[in-house]
């Protein structure tokens, strides 16, 4: 197996005449973000474009980007973007792509379409879409794409198969291989098959499970524990799930209808998602089983089930508002909560969190640990064995996971008779170039982590985040200090304001003499500058608190000339 070593790659050469590169901006290392870009022939055709949560030590944050830093001054040879299902973290980057180029092509199902369609009209874009099913053809550019059925948590999945000259790549997409689907839609294997007969030159293989040995477990397992919940809650149930999770929300109703429970939708992701589902016919919903939920209010508790947003312990949705008692739904004594998603890597504190605090209010939580009620999307290992058996790949690119994850996945691509040195571990940004049917590493290309902070993309940077934490976590300290320049000396003493750091009457005694000792030390150019003294200041001032009390405040100084 072929992994980079990062610091020692430098930007790829130039692309042989007749080559293939394939450059991942996201999705490996990490479990979302996930973009590739395929570059052949002078055009570009992208992969998927998703977006990433953020964990606990990116405060602020509203989701992270793909970079599209290596492709901004090409985005007029990109001929298509072509989406595998309608999972955020495969279709949230979107409209930030379109922002830059508003006409470029998406291609994916009818239902991907329209999740992404809608999520563009909340920024005021209107696409132009491709949409296509398992078994179509469709042309871009120098790109011949196919596209496969797969099996995976939300319906009308795909898998792509593109045809260049350079050779033929498969990327699964997300995808298992349950046996018995709620839609009766299987992993079209066959098809596979057949074009591992034809030759695949190159396999991007989804990795999340590759750990997990076995076979992912059935979706219809889970239906007894969701109809227990459902039989046996005294009062209200609060299903908390992803908002395009359409599988588990069909369950969640099928057991609503059983047991006599009105339902209402809440949040307007979850709202719009399910109202799309239900209008395509994925989504199949009895004549009034779902109202408003006004309506729900002068129902018996017992008569009353609700499916909302927040799942994975997202700090603005639904169900984290109701753990806080900041939403207008409030639970207590006799809920019951049922988290019917999984546990998304890096996430673990934030649920449970929630977890903790819905239990102090008296509400029974359900969720993976203590009952089935959740089975993952994604290939175990034993799956992804048999898809390498049936595809024979020449060369395989492990995608869609953590470093743990990827590493798994290619020892499975070995074991089933893939040459070591053919299977290659490559990270966000680093280009595989597909030259003669062999893939190598060839260089690499910017791929940081690109922050959407309110209404700005990309402005906050890694030291605004370092600021933020050390906010959360000392303080703001603010320094006024009057100086007489000319002499260079503290005209009276500091006075000092703070916010969120505990101090006493001692704490503070120790630093006037430190900057006095620095303002006797400062060059005439440093105190003739304010903005170079306020620097010089608040430096001192940390570094003294930081040696005496193991403190690390924000210190902001404000010098006024005496």
């Amino acid at each position: 197996m072929r992994t980079p070593h990062l610091q020692s790659l430098s930007a790829p050469p130039p692309l042989p005449r007749n080559g293939l590169r394939v450059t991942p901006l996201g999705g490996l290392g990490e479990i979302g973000r996930n973009m590739t870009v395929l570059e052949h022939r002078g055009k570009l055709l992208v992969m998927d474009c998703g977006v990433l949560f953020p964990e606990d030590h990116q405060p602020g944050i509203d989701v992270i980007l793909p970079d599209f830093t290596s492709i901004r001054d090409r985005l007029a040879d990109v001929v298509a973007v072509v989406l595998t299902h309608g999972h955020e973290d495969h279709i949230g980057g979107v409209p930030y792509l379109l922002k830059e180029r508003p006409d470029i092509p998406v291609i994916g199902s009818r239902l991907t379409l329209a999740f992404v369609t809608a999520k563009l009209k909340e920024h005021r874009l209107t696409p132009t879409t491709v949409q296509v099913e398992a078994g179509d053809r469709h042309t871009a550019g120098p790109f011949e794409t196919e596209f496969v059925a797969v099996n995976h948590s939300i319906p009308d999945s795909l898998a792509v198969a593109v045809r260049t000259s350079a050779g033929l790549v498969l990327n699964t997409g997300d995808f298992k291989m349950d046996q018995f689907p709620l839609d009766d839609r299987i992993t079209d294997l066959r098809h596979f098959a057949r074009l591992g007969e034809e030759g695949v030159d190159l396999f991007l293989t989804d990795s999340t499970n590759a750990e997990v040995a076995g076979f992912t477990v059935s979706e219809r397992e889970l239906s007894p524990a969701i109809d227990h919940v459902f039989a046996t809650a005294p009062r209200r149930i609060i299903v908390s799930s992803f908002a395009s999770h359409v599988h588990r929300i069909q369950q969640v109703l099928d057991a609503a209808q059983a047991n006599g429970r009105k339902v209402a939708f809440v949040g307007r992701s979850m709202v719009r998602n399910m109202g799309i589902a239900r209008d395509l016919g994925y989504l199949r919903i009895p004549r009034g089983l779902v109202v408003d939920f006004a309506k729900l209010e002068s129902m018996p508790d017992a008569k009353v089930a609700l499916v909302c947003t927040g799942s994975q312990g997202e700090p603005m949705a639904a169900l984290s508002r109701m753990a806080n008692g900041e939403h207008q739904i409030q639970v207590g004594d006799g809920d019951t909560v049922l988290m019917a998603s999984s546990l998304i890597p890096g996430n673990e504190t934030a649920i449970y969190g929630i977890i903790n605090k819905l239990t102090d209010r008296g509400v029974k939580v359900v969720h993976k640990g203590n009952a089935k009620v959740h089975v993952s999307g994604h290939a175990s290992a034993g799956e992804l064995a048999y898809c390498y058996n049936i595809v024979r790949p020449r060369n395989v690119l492990p995608i869609h996971g953590e470093s743990k994850h990827l590493h798994a996945n290619a020892d499975i691509a070995v074991r089933t008779g893939v040459p070591a040195d053919q299977v290659i571990i490559a990270a966000d940004g680093v280009t595989i170039d597909l030259v003669k049917g062999r893939a190598s590493i060839s260089g690499r290309v910017p791929a940081g982590l690109v922050y959407v902070d309110g209404q700005t993309v990309g402005r906050a940077t890694e030291d605004t985040l370092a600021e933020r934490r050390m906010l959360r976590e000392g303080g703001v300290l603010t320094v006024v200090a009057v100086v007489d320049v000319a002499k260079g000396t503290l005209a009276d003493p500091l006075e000092f304001i703070s916010r969120g750091l505990v101090h006493d009457e001692a704490t503070f005694a120790g630093v006037q003499p430190e900057v006095e000792k620095a303002l006797s030390r400062a060059s005439r150019k440093q105190l003739d500058d304010l903005d170079a003294l306020e620097t010089l200041i608040s430096r001192t001032v940390a570094k003294a608190l930081r040696r005496a009390f193991r403190r690390e405040p924000v210190v902001i100084s404000v010098v006024i000339d005496a």
